[in-house]
């Protein structure tokens, strides 16, 4: 059993954030820079929605009677994508409840009332990124036996539109990668294939631009936790007492 010494960053979602450890990935990337300061913990889960999201939510949370276990200093929200399939898929929510149920996963970490109330810890919500349908249906037209698309872009966009609804009502600040990647692919649907592998998932492109943004999101919303400002938890080894070893190497655990 690993003690606890590190505080975390918690990344929950669909997929897209599972498969934020792929090369080049973004959970990757802020693992790297979060070396020896936070823990970077992955807990995306492929296929799953909001509705899914929500039981599997409540324990992987401790709850605050819990001793002895890693604070969450920052987490993120990342669902939307398999929200907005579109009817019969068993993967569809509807938008009404898809927000709900996001109001409810924030309102978990910040109510009171909560068994897993959390105050210090920071929360972003991510809005789903842009389908490339045309991409898409491709891919699931390849399949044996092909399948019907399941997604449509003008739905995506409007579930993507009630994260940041919700983020106000909340007051948590929300990383629009919807409007980041469809920028980035100059507002056409087609060039979303540049950061996309399937017109779904994102590719090591895809990340970067999300990457940069959730940098600049933390720079913004939560300074004191930028990585490049954090202490390292145990020294660097220049800075250790080669008289005294044990002096200098007790944890210096982040004050949230």
């Amino acid at each position: 059993m690993a003690a606890n010494v590190l505080d975390t960053i918690v990344l929950f979602g669909d997929s897209i954030t599972q498969g934020g450890w792929q090369p080049e990935g973004f959970a990757q990337r802020l693992a790297y820079v979060y070396a020896r300061k936070l823990d970077v913990i992955n807990r995306g889960l492929s296929g799953y929605n909001t509705e899914w999201g929500l039981p599997v939510f409540k324990q992987i949370i401790a709850k605050t009677e819990q001793p002895n276990v890693p604070a969450i200093a920052l987490l993120t929200i990342w669902f939307g994508a398999n929200d907005a399939c579109v009817p019969p898929s068993r993967q569809h929510v509807p938008l009404s409840k898809f927000s709900a149920n996001l109001s409810q996963l924030v309102q978990i970490i910040k109510s009171p009332e909560s068994p897993h109330y959390s105050p210090k810890t920071r929360i972003i919500l991510f809005t789903p990124p842009p389908v490339n349908t045309y991409q898409r249906s491709a891919d699931l037209a390849s399949r044996s036996p092909p399948l019907e698309l399941d997604r449509k872009f003008d739905v995506t966009k409007a579930y993507a539109e009630a994260v940041k609804e919700i983020g106000t009502k909340e007051g948590v600040p929300v990383l629009d990668t919807w409007t980041a990647l469809y920028d980035a692919a100059d507002r056409q649907e087609k060039q979303l294939e540049k950061f996309m592998d399937d017109g779904l998932h994102l590719n090591a492109a895809g990340y970067g631009v999300v990457y940069d943004l959730l940098i600049a999101t933390i720079e913004k919303e939560f300074p004191e936790l930028q990585h490049d400002k954090l202490p390292m938890v145990f020294k660097p080894w220049a800075e250790i007492d080669i008289r005294n070893p044990a002096s200098s190497l007790k944890a210096n655990r982040l004050q949230l």
